[in-house]
């Protein structure tokens, strides 16, 4: 078989429904492998659960209390929010239960899940097609000793999301910005493409009115403005379309079981 051109293979995610002849005949080749082995189980193992990768995630539930960053419900246009807290990063306590290797796995889990089960559980519910995600990048506390000890994480995860999974932003809002910060963006912004740079918006202490003129008030946690005050925690809930049908009970991180 002719391997596939590079206009081709712009084609292929190599998600389900859109895979190049030679992805599609790997995936028979795994298929038939595990089934020679006799674990294959046809009610679980589909061509979905086949194209990921189990990852148990159990320290979960003790890394939000160092480094919160989770989904929370949806904007006004339905896409999912995600929720990142750096100002709260607390590098020490968190690689005493994990390690940087296992915060990117968890985050490529993550970005698999925002395309396989997320958006197509945003896009059920509201009747549109939907492929970005809201995202809110929380500064309040940080510095720049804060700062420079998760930057290693920071640099993996953005090479992560702009090699791997580009065009997921839908709209950025970085709160909290400290005036030094404001003056670094006005001179990246200019390097910036028009299009991701209108998708930023760069807000101070008074940010609550943008993000509830784009975000429902019951769809907001409290503790940035809104009316949502999830049992046991926003940030620990996973609330969203997403937990409607598509997703195990809290606490489960494992992409095949949320397959199942």
């Amino acid at each position: 078989m002719p391997p596939a051109t590079s206009e081709e293979s712009q084609k292929f995610t190599g998600r389900l429904g859109s895979l190049s002849p030679q992805q599609a005949e790997i995936l028979e080749r795994f298929r038939k492998e595990i089934k020679d082995e006799g674990v294959f189980d046809e009610r679980r193992h589909d061509d979905a659960c086949l194209l990921l990768k189990s990852f148990d995630y159990k320290e979960r539930d003790e890394v939000m209390k160092h480094y919160p960053r989770y989904y929370h419900k949806t904007d006004k246009e339905g896409r999912p929010i995600y929720i990142e807290e750096i100002g709260r990063v607390d590098v020490k306590a968190l690689y005493q239960i994990t390690t940087l290797e296992r915060q990117i796995q968890n985050l490529v889990v993550e970005y698999e899940r925002l395309a396989d089960i997320r958006l197509p559980a945003c896009s059920e519910k509201y009747g549109r097609l939907t492929e970005t995600s809201c995202t809110i990048l929380d500064l309040k506390g940080v510095s720049l000793r804060s700062f420079s000890n998760v930057f290693s994480f920071v640099k993996q995860a953005s090479n992560i999301g702009q090699n791997y999974y580009p065009e997921r932003m839908g709209k950025f809002y970085i709160i909290n910005a400290p005036m030094l910060f404001s003056s670094v963006w006005s001179l990246v912004k200019p390097l910036l493409d028009e299009v991701t740079a209108s998708k930023i918006t760069i807000l101070g202490s008074k940010y609550q009115a943008t993000l509830l003129e784009n975000i429902p008030a019951e769809n907001l946690p409290v503790s940035f403005g809104g009316a949502c005050n999830c049992e046991g925690s926003c940030q620990l809930s996973d609330n969203g379309p997403w937990r409607e049908e598509h997703l195990p009970p809290n606490g489960s991180t494992s992409i095949v079981k949320a397959m199942e």
